[in-house]
Formats: C-alpha cells, structure tokens, sequence
C-alpha cells in the first residue's frame, strides 16, 4: 500500500508551504542521524520524512499528489505508454535508497514551493549551525530515477534499433535498444534520469519495454514461428517459394506432397541469429470453386482416401 506523506510528517493536507517545511525541520532535528547515531528507526523515520517533504514541498508534485495522479514516491498512478514516433511519458520514480528523494535528502527541485528554492545545507545549517552541511554527506543526494515505458515493433526488438523519444521536461533521449529484447525488459541509461542535489549524482532512466505483436511472426525463446500459406499445386509437386524472415524474405524449397501442418526449418534465422525459424504450412485452395479441380477428384482413383482424423 501506499504511504502518506502527510502522516509522516504529521500535518494535515491543508497544510501551507511554511507549514510542511516547519514541520520537516522539527522532524530532522530530532532525526537526522547524526542527531541520533544507530538508532534504525529513527533513521527510517527521518528518510520517510525526507521523502514527504521531497514531494510536498514541490508545488507541482504536491498538485499531482493531491490529485491522485501519482503516488507518494512520485510514481505514475496510470502508465502512459506511446509509440516511439510520439515519444514517451516519463515520470519521477524512487530515487535511491527508497522513499523517492534520495538517501537522506529532498531530491531535485525539493522545497519549490511558490518558486523559491530551499537549498538543503542552509537547511541543516540552520537545525544543527554554521557549517553543517548534512553531516557523513547527506546533504549531496543521487538525483531521482526516471521511469517510463516504450513501445517498440517486433522486428525491432528481434534486430536491435535506436530510438530518440521526448520527455515531459523538454529533453531528449536517445535510446539503443539491443537486439533480442522482451516485453516487460528494463533499460538502465545511467546518468540520464534527475540532476544531483549539492553535487551528488545524476539519477537513471529506466525504460521498461512493451513490444508490440507482429501480424505473422510470433516468438518462442530465441525461435521465430511463421504460418505460409501454400497452393495446392505447390503442395502436390512442390516449389521455391518466398518465405519472410525477420532479418528478410529467403527461398523456401517445398518438398512435394506437402500438407497443411508440414513444418520446415530455417537453421539460424531466428532471434539474433541464435534460434531458428519454424515455417508452418497451410495448404489454401481458391476461394471460388473451381470446376476442372470438381471434375478431377470426381475421376481421381483416391478419391475414397480418408486422412487420420482425432477419434478415428
């Protein structure tokens, strides 16, 4: 379940902006790990406060929250997903060490209420005095991760593909997606998610992947399925035919007689070159009835020929 922000900083949601950063200084300095050195609840505490006053304190985020379209780690009720050509919708995600905001600090942009900005060792300084600027380095914080999700083509995550992709603060992204890739597989970009607090580090992007089905081929493991449909002619006297591969169409040899079902394999025309593609035929007759083939089966000698059928 999702925590309350509110609870953990013990004010109710109508509470002012000088209201939700006096009641983050009462809690840090009563907190702060240094304050109480080895005391894990109070730690966890502090972090939940951190994180609380992190979303609050942010007019935006806070706006969000109150309207139910992110959680309290800032996190996307609903998902967006959008084609590529579209860009995607990103969101902030929990930055390190939980709770949204970092380890021991308000993440990018904290404390933007009204448009002034708190920065976080004047904060400290004023709990703790002059020259504290976090203590043990709390003050510098890892940005916040990003998170979105993509949808990509199947041949695209079968062969690999860049994609440049828009995010909802402006910026671009350039993404290179590996050939192989799988639905519900995440991509770490290191260094392209929020900027660091007081010089610490930049936060990820994590792209989570949806791939799209293709009208024909389908995918097992490293191996790729495909129905073809052949003539009778074909079938009875065999052929070349054309096949699709995902790396592009090949020749096909058919072996006479071939029925509907027939499977054929084209060695190393799978995933990335690794599995295989498996052809599976269906013979298909004119969709208007052709007299000479009436004729001709009503002359054939096997005409009688019953093929093995479930239950018989």
């Amino acid at each position: 379940m999702s925590w309350d922000p509110y609870a953990a900083l013990g004010i109710g949601r109508t509470a002012t902006a000088d209201e939700i950063r006096k009641a983050y200084r009462t809690m840090a300095k009563d907190l702060h790990p240094d304050v109480r050195p080895g005391d894990k609840e109070a730690e966890e505490r502090f972090k939940r406060a951190t994180a609380a006053f992190n979303l609050l304190s942010d007019a935006t985020m806070k706006a969000r929250f109150d309207r139910g379209e992110i959680d309290a780690d800032g996190n996307e009720r609903v998902v967006y997903s959008q084609r590529p050509r579209q860009g995607a919708r990103a969101h902030a995600g929990a930055g390190a060490g939980g709770y949204g905001g970092g380890a021991y600090g308000p993440g990018p942009g904290a404390g933007q209420s009204g448009g002034d900005a708190f920065d976080l060792g004047d904060i400290f300084s004023d709990l703790f005095g002059p020259g504290f600027s976090g203590g043990r380095g709390y003050s510098r914080m890892r940005g916040r991760d990003i998170r979105f999700t993509l949808d990509i083509d199947f041949l695209d995550a079968v062969n690999g593909a860049k994609r440049r992709i828009a995010l909802s603060e402006g910026r671009t992204l350039d993404i290179s997606i590996p050939a192989g890739v799988e639905s519900g597989q995440v991509l770490r970009l290191k260094g392209q998610g929020g900027p660091g607090v007081q010089g610490g580090q930049a936060g990820d992007a994590l792209v989570e992947l949806k791939v799209r089905p293709h009208p024909h081929f389908r995918r097992e493991g490293q191996d790729i399925h495909l129905d073809l449909n052949i003539s009778l002619t074909e079938a009875v006297e065999g052929a070349r035919v054309q096949a699709p591969t995902v790396g592009g169409a090949v020749s096909l040899s058919i072996p006479a007689g071939s029925n509907t079902g027939k499977v054929l394999r084209l060695k190393g025309k799978g995933v990335g070159g690794q599995g295989d593609q498996f052809v599976r035929l269906q013979v298909m007759l004119p969709e208007t009835p052709d007299e000479d083939l009436k004729k001709f089966t009503k002359k054939w000698a096997k005409r009688g020929y019953t093929p093995p059928r479930p239950g018989g």
